[in-house]
C-alpha cells in the first residue's frame, strides 16, 4: 500500500468548517450528513486542536481515558492511504510520528489538501470544553466557518443520562465488542455531573448527577467565542430542527455553506450511514466517534421543539426546574 501520490496546491484548499456542540447534541450524525454533500468530507473525531503541536497532541493520546487517536488515524489512513483496514492504520500511525512536530493547524491542512475538491466537516467535542482550543482553530483557520449545533437542555439532559444508564448496564455490549471499546467512558460521567461556575454554585445543591450544569457550561463556551468571530462565518443550528424537517433544514445549511442545494445534494446528505466513517474501524482505530452512532448511523428524525424550559426536572429528586442561568441561556439560544 502506497500513499497517496495526490498533492492539490494549497490555493485550491478551502478553510474547514467546524461544528460547535457539546456532547450529545446530535453532532455525529449531522458531521456526517453533512459529510456526505458531494462538496463535502466529514471527519471522525480528530480532537487535533486540544494541543498546538502535534507532540503534545500524541502524549496526551497516551494518558486520555477514551480512546482520543482512533479519529485521527482513521482520517489520516482514508485520505492518505485510500482506505482503513488495520496496515492503512499502522501507515496512519508512522505518518503522524513524522509530523510530530508540526503544528495541529499543519496537520489538518494537509488533510483538507488531501480532500480536495471537498471541504472539510470537523466536529471534535473537545473543542468546546476549553476558549483556547477555539480560538486556536480560528488562529490556524481565519477563513473558517462555525456551526454552533445546539439541543434543548432538557433533552440534552435526558439523552446524557439515558447514555450513562445504558453503558453502565452489565449486560451492554457494543455490537462489535472489542477490548478497544470501553464500556463507560469517563467524559460520560463528566458531563452528567459537571462542575457549575463557581459564582453560581451556591445555587446548586450537591447532586451526584445534573446535565443542566454540562449543558450551560459548554455552550457558554461557544457563545463566548463566537462572540469575536466575524458574524457571517459563524450560524446558529437547532439539532431538534435539522433533524425533524431534514430536506428544509441541510437545504439551508448548505446554501449558508455556498454549496449546491439541489435536491441530488440534500439526497445525499440525508444518508449519513454511508460516510467512510459511519461504522467501527479496523484494529487499532475502532471508534472515533460515538458509539451508539456507530452501531446504528442511519438518519432518526426527531420531533421539532417538544420541550419546554419550564417544570420540574426527570432527574431532580427535588422537584426543581432549570437554573436560571440555563433557562437565559437557553432562550437566548432560542428555546422556549
Amino acid at each position: 500500500m502506497r500513499e497517496s501520490s495526490r498533492h492539490p496546491e494549497p490555493d485550491q484548499t478551502a478553510d474547514p468548517v467546524f461544528i460547535l456542540a457539546a456532547p450529545r447534541s446530535f453532532s455525529s450524525v449531522v458531521c456526517a450528513m453533512l459529510g456526505q454533500h458531494p462538496q463535502m468530507h466529514g471527519l471522525p473525531e480528530t480532537h487535533l486542536f486540544s494541543d498546538e503541536v502535534l507532540e503534545r497532541w500524541l502524549r496526551r493520546c497516551s494518558q486520555e481515558t477514551y480512546r482520543m487517536a482512533h479519529g485521527l488515524l482513521r482520517a489520516v489512513a482514508q485520505l492518505c492511504f485510500g482506505e482503513q483496514s488495520e496496515d492503512s492504520v499502522k501507515l496512519a500511525a508512522g505518518w503522524l510520528k513524522r509530523r510530530s512536530s508540526f503544528t495541529s493547524g499543519m496537520i489538518m491542512e494537509e488533510l483538507a489538501r488531501r480532500a480536495v475538491p471537498a471541504i472539510l466537516v470537523d466536529k471534535s467535542p473537545s473543542l468546546v470544553y476549553s476558549l483556547d482550543a477555539m480560538q486556536r482553530v480560528y488562529r490556524f483557520f481565519p477563513a473558517a466557518r462555525f456551526i454552533h449545533l445546539t439541543r434543548h437542555p432538557r433533552g440534552h439532559g435526558d439523552s446524557v443520562l439515558k447514555y450513562l444508564r445504558m453503558l453502565t448496564k452489565p449486560e451492554y455490549r457494543p455490537r462489535e465488542g472489542s477490548a478497544e471499546v470501553d464500556a463507560v467512558p469517563e467524559w460520560v460521567r463528566t458531563l452528567a455531573a459537571f462542575p457549575f461556575p463557581s459564582a453560581a454554585q451556591d445555587a446548586v445543591p450537591e447532586l451526584s448527577e445534573d446535565p443542566q450544569c454540562g449543558w450551560y457550561v459548554l455552550n457558554s463556551n461557544i457563545v463566548t467565542f463566537l462572540k469575536s468571530i466575524p458574524p457571517h462565518q459563524c450560524t446558529v443550528v437547532h439539532g431538534e430542527d435539522l433533524l425533524g424537517e431534514p430536506d428544509r433544514g441541510l437545504r439551508q445549511v448548505a446554501a449558508w455553506l455556498g454549496l449546491r442545494t439541489d435536491p441530488e445534494a440534500v439526497e445525499e446528505m440525508k444518508h449519513p450511514e454511508r460516510s467512510p466513517y459511519a461504522r467501527f474501524g479496523p484494529p487499532g482505530a475502532r471508534l472515533g466517534n460515538d458509539i451508539l452512532f456507530l452501531e446504528n448511523p442511519c438518519l432518526h428524525r426527531v420531533r421539532g421543539h417538544s420541550h419546554t424550559l419550564e417544570g420540574p426536572l426527570s432527574w431532580r429528586g427535588d422537584g426543581a426546574g432549570f437554573l436560571p442561568e440555563v433557562k437565559e441561556l437557553a432562550q437566548a439560544l432560542g428555546y422556549t
